[in-house]
């Protein structure tokens, strides 16, 4: 009634406006807001509203312009600075977001969602000090935010703050017995804590919430592999593909996924990467395995590899990933071939070795190093930060390994800063830098050492492949395919494996490893 008497009206039209945008029909809210702001172009509130709307539809820009409005005619308006800064959060802006937050917060210093707010952005660029500090003020604020109390656990547990972490997660379930996302973090840190059953029945909570959260699916599925139930593991290990993180390295080809149950003779089978060079090494395996079955194989892999690969047992043609890929009946990415051959601890393929160096390439490589005089150990001991920081390891820490009686020699193309500076300096490492040029180089060098000692990296892959003496020092919660509690490895038969007994204690573990090494070689 009152908007047809006064179908302009702007107080009207934004209360429609609000309507329309509480009940699902977003378009309809920007009409109205902005039919609204036709009357009334100086009202900060209508611009506010209008920038939440265009913001959950996705229309970033056109929000931010919206609360740049609001805030010109309101320069104390917190709520549009924060929803401000929330839309440049959301496209990854996180530098002016944080600033756009400090400034809802000078405004209003009680502002418990600009706080929580704040820390997201502090968290997604590093400052994680600076993220709990922020999370805490939010909880100061208001104790019942359970969402930043689960922000903060996952804060903590970056900084190793476990025990934290758990009381975070717990804090922010008890406030939303619903809250999966928290009972999913809970498990992860209970699981760093190698406290598994917990960490299991955290996943199983999660999923019975909500069913469709691939997360806790494949954290369950990880934990599952790690303490060796390979049956629901591999099961559970292709959830990965309704991960963000992930789905976007899905293949959609038109010819069907194999997953063990199609007759392969007479058939050509494309096998593939879609995670990490060391999910290659391991697994490409399988391919002589898919041969036997009577399959024709094709295997795109990085480039990187390339030069290792290309002589492995039962694959018909080795191709770069991002050239063109010829025809082929089936398909299956490498890290999904256990499932399809429903592999348990007792049918690993372990016939090793399954990759080799190319023996002009070792020659090369016996040419630099020169006689040998000693036993010559090759050393990796760090990786990409990612996915886990606390596999790696500083060289001046590393270099406990280096004393009189072997050749330590460094299986590292890439440094980080901090090691480089360390490198100049000369010390008591062999370190060859930008002349390994590939894996090929890499392997001629594993090939040319007496063992090689390799934190959990790519590295550690290769030379396990190659059939080389391999140590691998790993973290205290190691990644799935380590297991637990055992110093061999179902992988790699020429692997040993020596474990942090505490979390970041690699003194501990290099100690035990330079113990070992004296034994071996009678030093």
């Amino acid at each position: 009634m009152v908007l047809t008497q006064f179908p302009e009206n702007p107080d009207t039209l934004n209360l429609l406006g609000l309507v329309a945008a509480q009940s699902g029909r977003p378009q309809q809210a920007v009409d109205l807001f902005t039919r609204a702001l036709c009357g009334a172009p100086g009202n900060p509130v209508l611009h506010g509203h209008l920038g939440i709307v265009l913001r959950n539809l996705g229309r970033h820009e056109e929000a931010i312009q919206s609360f740049d409005r609001a805030i010109a005619l309101k320069h104390d308006h917190a709520v549009a600075h924060n929803n401000r800064g929330a839309t440049l959060a959301d496209i990854k802006r996180h530098d002016e977001a944080i600033a756009s937050f400090e400034r809802a917060i000078a405004l209003n210093p009680d502002y418990a969602e600009a706080c929580y707010n704040l820390g997201n952005s502090q968290s997604a660029l590093g400052q994680l000090n600076a993220a709990i500090a922020s999370y805490r003020l939010a909880i100061a604020i208001d104790a019942d935010f359970a969402d930043a109390h689960n922000n903060l656990g996952v804060a903590l547990a970056e900084r190793n703050a476990h025990e934290e972490a758990i009381a975070c997660y717990r804090r922010a379930i008890a406030l939303e017995p619903q809250f999966a996302d928290a009972y999913n973090n809970l498990g992860v840190a209970l699981a760093d804590l190698k406290r598994y059953d917990e960490a299991i029945a955290a996943y199983e909570h999660s999923i019975a919430i909500d069913p469709e959260y691939a997360d806790a699916h494949w954290n369950l599925a990880l934990c599952r592999l790690l303490l060796g139930d390979f049956a629901r593991g591999w099961e559970g290990y292709e959830w990965r593909w309704k991960q963000d993180q992930v789905a976007r390295f899905k293949r959609n080809y038109p010819q069907p996924l194999w997953r063990g149950a199609d007759a392969l003779a007479g058939k050509t089978v494309l096998l593939y990467a879609e995670q990490g060079l060391g999910d290659m090494l391991q697994f490409c395996r399988y391919a002589s395995h898919v041969a036997d079955l009577g399959a024709q194989v094709l295997l795109e892999a990085p480039p990187a590899l390339l030069p290792v690969l290309s002589g492995l047992a039962g694959v018909t043609q080795v191709i770069a990933q991002g050239t063109a890929i010829p025809a082929f009946d089936l398909h299956c990415p490498v890290t999904s071939l256990p499932l399809a051959f429903q592999t348990t601890a007792d049918t690993i393929p372990r016939d090793v070795p399954y990759l080799a160096a190319d023996a002009a390439r070792v020659a090369l490589w016996q040419g630099k190093l020169g006689a040998k005089t000693k036993p010559r150990v090759g050393l990796a001991w760090s990786g990409n930060l990612l996915p886990d920081p606390n596999r790696s390891m500083a060289l001046a820490d590393a270099l406990a390994l280096a004393f009189e009686g072997i050749d330590l020699i460094s299986l590292q193309k890439e440094v980080r800063t901090s090691d480089a500076a360390l490198l100049a300096a000369r010390p008591a490492i062999h370190h060859f830098g930008d002349e390994i040029r590939d894996f090929a180089d890499t392997a001629a060098l594993i090939e040319s050492m007496d063992m090689v000692i390799s934190i959990d990296t790519s590295v550690a892959h290769l030379t396990g492949g190659m059939g080389k003496p391999l140590w691998v020092m790993l973290p205290y919660s190691p990644d799935w395919r380590w297991m637990v509690d055992r110093e061999d490895c179902l992988w790699y038969p020429t692997a040993r494996l020596f474990r942090q007994t505490a979390i970041g204690d690699w003194a501990g573990v290099l100690q035990r490893v330079r113990e070992a090494l004296r034994a071996r070689f009678a030093l």
